[in-house]
């Protein structure tokens, strides 16, 4: 396989994206269709995502829903997509590696860059995970986790996070909201793009995205909620018995970016979701923060721009509004994609990001433990000392 090593100018999968928007109620169970995909990574041993640290096997299976009671709000004339990557606590077995993203997926993501051409797209989508296709799930009931990426971002680029945490007992749900990536494979061959890219490009118009976004999470639990049985698919696989691995009364959400301010959005309108963190993006919405009535939050950001101090951040105005346990965290040497896969991906393609001087081993590591022990903490009820003040061990996590 054909690696890009060395000293180089580019940066992988452009950490600079310009397309990434950064800052410098229950709802009722709804009819959908739901089909189930198996993506099995063919490909020849490359480079690898970190091992996960917890000490269950990982399972994967992705889910195609249908929300029939929305209409896209980028294409009118159809229903509400979604495409869910499900990591799950599973028991050991040989069941194929389960696969990174498709190389079309791949492909697009690397167009968006501009390194086309420089880092094969076989590359990327031959990334080796640590989840195992259609694995048999482990026994017992977990805390439910939803992902959300940041805006034109894949849920792929979530993978190091959901594998982990999966291994740790958490079901997982990574969440690809339809045309609001630069590429993302549905059923019947369709590859959709970002349309929203082209469309979205003041803060009133992202704080609608969030919004959209928000609905999409509470339909993935309602969904979840009443997988109580498997059911046939076109591709012959079944839908694992999600209501019975997710207990209910534990469901947190995490996103990047603009994917963070969904998780805010998705606490104040649904009640179920007892915990949330927001992974370096501003809330863009009116009053963020707000109606969390006593519920849990975390901020975690880079220091450049999610400081006090830093023009840009609405992270002051939300803090003030949070009126339970916070944690307002940011890191030195981190840049905005420095809480996805892609710096720990750089490293290991021998790539380097001026802007971003925390190496990709250690952007992976921070945004591993701090996120874990809050989830651990609020979802568990298992106190971790790393969220109680600065530690000699993480120098670069300031507390605010």
């Amino acid at each position: 396989m054909n690696l890009i090593r060395g000293a180089t100018a580019v940066t992988l999968l452009g950490l600079s994206l310009t397309l990434a928007f950064q800052g410098p109620g229950v709802a009722a169970a709804a009819p959908a269709q739901t089909h189930v995909l198996s993506a099995r990574n063919t490909a020849e041993p490359g480079i690898s995502l970190p091992r996960p640290a917890g000490r269950y096997a990982v399972g994967r299976q992705t889910l195609h829903l249908t929300d029939h009671r929305r209409r896209d709000p980028w294409v009118p004339s159809a229903h509400r997509e979604l495409m869910v990557s499900m990591h799950y606590p599973a028991r050991a077995g040989r069941s194929a590696p389960a696969a990174y993203m498709t190389e079309e997926e791949a492909r697009l993501l690397l167009e968006a860059r501009g390194l086309d051409g420089v880092v094969p797209a076989a590359t990327v989508s031959g990334v080796r995970t640590h989840a195992r296709a259609d694995a048999r799930p482990a026994y017992g009931r977990f805390p439910l986790v939803l992902l959300s990426p940041g805006f034109s971002m894949p849920r792929s680029t979530l993978t190091t996070l959901a594998d982990d945490l999966a291994s740790r007992g958490y079901v997982v749900a990574a969440v690809d909201h339809a045309y609001e990536s630069v590429g993302t494979s549905f059923p019947g061959g369709r590859v959709l793009t970002c349309l929203a890219c082209e469309r979205v490009a003041t803060d009133e118009e992202r704080a609608q995205v969030v919004m959209d976004r928000a609905r999409d999470l509470s339909f993935v639990i309602d969904r979840l909620s009443v997988l109580g049985a498997p059911s046939g698919t076109p591709h012959g696989q079944k839908i694992l018995p999600y209501a019975r691995m997710v207990d209910v009364r534990r469901i947190g959400v995490v996103g990047h970016s603009l994917g963070g301010a969904a998780a805010a959005a998705v606490m104040l309108r649904d009640e179920r979701v007892r915990a949330g963190v927001n992974l370096d993006g501003n809330f863009f919405v009116p009053f963020a923060g707000a109606g969390l009535e006593g519920r849990p939050f975390m901020m975690m950001g880079a220091a450049a721009t999610h400081s006090p101090g830093s023009s840009g951040s609405d992270w002051r105005d939300a803090w003030t509004r949070m009126d339970g346990w916070k944690r307002w965290l940011t890191v030195a040497g981190a840049e905005h994609f420095t809480f996805t896969d892609l710096p720990v991906l750089a490293q290991r393609l021998g790539l380097s990001d001026p802007a971003a001087p925390l190496s990709g081993e250690r952007s992976w590591q921070l945004t591993r433990d701090c996120t874990a022990a809050f989830l651990d903490t609020h979802l568990r009820g298992l106190a971790h000392p790393l969220l109680d003040g600065p530690s000699a061990d993480r120098p670069e996590v300031a507390f605010h």
